[in-house]
């Protein structure tokens, strides 16, 4: 290679360490915002359990009324019945009181239903605030282990970044800006090895998006020290072996 694409494949090298640490560091961040996901989840569980707690507590005060109001019509027909003047009255009134005591006992039936469910309720309010409490514990320990791998990452992305400055000094500026962009297209990966099949039959293909290249790419790539682009991919195409 020329001094032109030698210095293209040494900044290749150095980008690519840029970029792994650069994703080491956002690795480390993400752990964090998982297990903060992980806590408003069950902070959300737990908010969303404590107003069923509230609902069902409030229908089971609507129902206490009810059982009220039904008892004192219990009482009037048990006064009533007393007081009837024919079998015929006796039987009707006989008969609204079983009706009365049937529905009474649905509404128990159904207000025991639901404090039962408030104490399970209750239950599992207790355990998801366990769960809470646990979360926030790891995630303060997962924010410390961040802290520090942060700031161990972060000097490496600085001294890298350096390198770079470094490796890019010996780019011209306009086969820089070239590496730049695709660099961008491609997370980083600006440059691609063409990599050869057979030498005689002249069978090459770009080490980047594997088509296809002629041999009048690779002939020219072989005589001149300059960017050549991958006709697909608009990758930085090399030789790696040659001039070596």
């Amino acid at each position: 290679m020329g001094p032109l694409l030698n210095a293209l494949v040494k900044l290749q090298s150095v980008e690519n360490n840029l970029r792994a640490a650069k994703a080491k560091l956002a690795r480390s961040r993400r752990n964090v915002i998982i297990k903060e996901n992980q806590l408003r989840t069950l902070q959300n569980s737990l908010e969303a359990k404590k107003e069923e707690i509230l609902l069902s507590r409030i229908q089971v005060d609507r129902l206490e009324l009810e059982i009220k109001s039904v008892d004192e019509t219990l009482s009037r027909y048990r006064a009533a019945l007393n007081v009837s003047k024919s079998n015929k009255e006796y039987a009707a009134i006989l008969t609204e009181l079983n009706t009365t005591k049937a529905d009474s006992s649905k509404i128990e039936i159904q207000t025991l239903e639901l404090m039962k469910n408030v104490d399970i309720d209750q239950a599992q309010c207790s355990q998801i605030q366990e769960q809470i409490e646990k979360e926030k514990s790891e995630l303060n320990e997962i924010r410390r282990q961040s802290e520090e791998q942060a700031k161990k990452f972060e000097a490496e992305i600085a001294q890298i970044e350096q390198q770079w400055q470094s490796a890019a000094k010996d780019v011209p500026a306009d086969a820089l800006g070239t590496f730049k962009r695709v660099a961008e297209t491609y997370d980083g990966e600006a440059i691609a090895e063409i990599e050869v099949h057979d030498n005689r039959s002249g069978i090459y293909t770009c080490g980047g998006c594997f088509m296809s290249l002629t041999t009048e790419t690779a002939n020219t790539l072989l005589s001149r020290d300059e960017i050549i682009r991958c006709p697909n991919c608009t990758r930085i195409l090399y030789f790696r072996d040659a001039g070596n």
